[in-house]
């Protein structure tokens, strides 16, 4: 049986030609050798660079930050006096709009409450219930929804955007995640004219996939009206092309760049990173902050080696596949690994994400009845929680084995947490679905890769990472950490400041002139086409086509 599209290993031709002409950002070495690295506090002013996601971080010094990029943009909105505007988790009632403004740092965080009418059929159905099982191609997990869903979606669109040009002079937004699709044409509706981009964190399916989604064409089209769209991976950009080939009046696409009726969209690939030395020396600090903590894990395993998950309790995180391996292993193997799964809540308010959580805790009170030994031993520690970031590392650090096993991801940022968190002397190994996206930054000689849909492969590969001798496992850890010191969290933020920077005032309505179209895909793509460019200002007639069952036919434009 054929794999899936989406689940297809990139050939190495192809990302040998893609690394060569990668339309997203360079390596942190090359760039920096060659002298061209900027100053992203030198861009924008202090406070014009806004930035838009969901949610925001939490003030409170002592709650548990969401994770890596959280602190990433915290990182953003000190350096660069950036404004973060997110919802404040409660809703308003009437069309005005009010916000909560903290300082932090050199810059504000903005706590705004959303419409309180449109809330549950902006969040809990069409962006969770629709676009998150569209977007990571579990289409089965797709509940129907009605139209009021979606226009719920679009008015929360226009309410934040709506408060974001309220906010005067600004000189560049920077929209974050699915949850904001429609925004950077709602900005357009409103007049505003700066530098939009977008970045998904989540992945990006096929055409056949997308469409299953209500107003699929219009969504897709929307994106094109931003200056920047990044994804994390070649994969995710290569089928969001061939969607906007597919549902949207394209003009022309070359290297990434894509002219529409709307003017021009350059779409890139910026893979997210971590900041492997802050996590290296939380890991150390941690063995002795969180001693007791740690130590009781350990005590726990009663000479069983320990593996570790952390996971939101997401059924796309393939908790339940990786349970169900330890199962399979212990059968084979009793006694010999302890699986430590924390398992951070998510999304309560959502009928299916309650069902999974019980689903997964009945798992694991099967596995422990069963493997349960006369010590007082048990398989599986679970664990229901957020953690500091600081304690993880030191967990992570404490754990052989690493099972990082989602059935879709955009990037999966615990890889490579436990990747940097690793003692140098005596690193674990690293085991990653196949379908994550980080699964793009470590091949099969750094991680030991699986199908997330295979409890015996994972099992196997459990196995293999318990017993693999030391020389391998340093070899291995080595390549995956000099991978990410090449590319940390902060080249990531300012790799698409920079890419956002450089496109100011690139977006045109009409006409593309030769120059414009050589800034963005080179003097030579421009002389081919400018004679075919020029010859009308109407928009192309479309003829109707097929949608592609897969991203295949644009895959070559992506590496490009």
């Amino acid at each position: 049986m054929d794999q899936p599209s989406f689940d297809q290993p990139l050939s190495e031709t192809r990302l040998a030609r893609a690394q060569q002409t990668d339309p997203g950002p360079s390596r942190r070495g090359a760039s920096a050798q060659e002298g061209q690295r900027i100053d992203t506090a030198a861009l924008w002013p202090i406070g014009k660079l806004v930035i838009v996601s969901n949610r925001v971080a939490a003030a409170d010094p002592d709650e548990p930050k969401a994770g890596g990029l959280a602190a990433a943009l915290e990182s953003v909105v000190n350096r660069l006096g950036a404004v973060w505007m997110g919802s404040s988790g409660n809703v308003g009632y009437g069309s005005e709009y009010t916000t909560v403004c903290e300082q932090r740092g050199r810059g504000q965080v903005m706590m705004l409450d959303l419409p309180a009418t449109h809330y549950s059929g902006y969040y809990q159905h069409f962006a969770n219930s629709i676009l998150w099982p569209a977007l990571h191609s579990l289409a089965e997990r797709i509940i129907p929804c009605s139209e009021e869903h979606y226009d719920s979606y679009c008015q929360v669109n226009a309410f934040v955007a709506k408060a974001l040009a309220g906010l005067g002079n600004r000189k560049a937004f920077w929209v974050h995640d699915y949850h904001f699709l429609p925004l950077g044409k709602e900005l357009r509706k409103l007049g505003v004219n700066r530098a939009t981009g977008f970045f998904l964190h989540t992945p990006w399916p096929t055409p056949d996939v997308i469409q299953q989604v209500p107003h699929y064409d219009a969504l897709v089209d929307s994106m094109l009206w931003y200056d920047l769209v990044g994804f994390q991976t070649y994969r995710d950009l290569s089928n969001f092309l061939a969607c906007a080939h597919a549902y949207c009046e394209i003009v022309e696409s070359k290297n990434g760049v894509v002219r529409s009726n709307q003017g021009l969209t350059r779409c890139r690939k910026f893979p997210i990173g971590v900041d492997p030395k802050q996590l290296a020396a939380d890991a150390v600090k941690s063995l002795a902050k969180y001693k007791t903590e740690i130590s009781s894990v350990q005590e726990k395993l009663h000479g069983a080696t320990l593996a570790i998950g952390v996971d939101r309790l997401d059924y796309t995180k393939g908790i339940d596949n990786r349970i169900k391996a330890f199962d399979l292993l212990l059968a084979d193997d009793p006694h010999r690994v302890s699986l430590l799964q924390i398992a951070t809540p998510s999304r309560t308010d959502v009928p299916m994400y309650e069902k999974y959580g019980a689903y997964i805790e009945s798992l694991v009170d099967d596995i422990n009845r069963d493997h349960r030994a006369d010590d007082g031993w048990e398989p599986i520690l679970y664990r229901k929680g957020n953690l500091p970031q600081a304690q993880l590392a030191g967990l992570y650090r404490a754990a052989r084995v690493g099972v990082v096993t989602p059935l879709r991801d955009g990037m999966n940022l615990v890889a490579k947490e436990y990747v940097a968190a690793q003692d140098p002397n005596d690193p674990g190994v690293l085991v990653l679905s196949k379908r994550a996206g980080a699964a793009e930054d470590f091949d099969e000689n750094e991680a030991l890769l699986v199908d997330p849909t295979d409890p015996r492969a994972i099992a196997g590969a459990i196995s293999r990472a318990v017993n693999m001798p030391r020389e391998e496992r340093l070899a291995r850890w080595r390549s995956m950490m000099n991978k990410l010191l090449e590319y940390t969290i902060h080249d990531w933020s300012d790799a698409f400041i920079r890419e956002l920077y450089k496109g100011q005032g690139a977006r045109w309505r009409a006409r593309l002139s030769r120059f414009a179209f050589s800034v963005c895909c080179g003097p030579n793509v421009a002389l081919q086409r400018e004679t075919r460019l020029s010859q009308s200002l109407a928009p192309p007639c479309r003829a109707p086509r097929v949608p592609p069952q897969s991203a295949t036919e644009y895959r070559a434009e992506a590496d490009l």
